[in-house]
């Protein structure tokens, strides 16, 4: 039969993109939004991308899928750790608005 599955990626999606030969950053962005997305809803995401980080890493170093792993938490540019802020909505409307 096929695999166990793992319950740090049940359907598999980080194991097979480090089998993909050539894959590049963008197509890893788009594979890591997938697993994330197909969570339990239970699951914390981030203590999961961290394991799995460590998991693949030390084996794959300089692969794309390690360093969006690594980076998964972070926001805009590499390094750029600031947590979006909600703008607009209607507080701000109430709050600051002329209305």
């Amino acid at each position: 039969m096929g695999q166990a599955r793992d319950p740090l990626d049940p359907k598999g999606l980080i194991r097979e993109s480090f089998r993909i030969e050539g894959i590049s950053p963008g197509e890893c962005r788009s594979i890591f939004l997938d697993w994330a997305l197909g969570l339990p809803i239970d699951q914390d995401s981030e203590t999961s991308r961290m394991q799995l980080a460590d998991r693949y890493g030390a084996e794959h170093p300089d692969h794309p899928m390690t360093l969006v792993l690594r980076e998964g938490g972070t926001t805009g540019a590499p390094g750029d750790t600031a947590r979006p802020r909600r703008r607009g909505g209607w507080r701000a409307r109430r709050e600051g608005g002329t209305g």
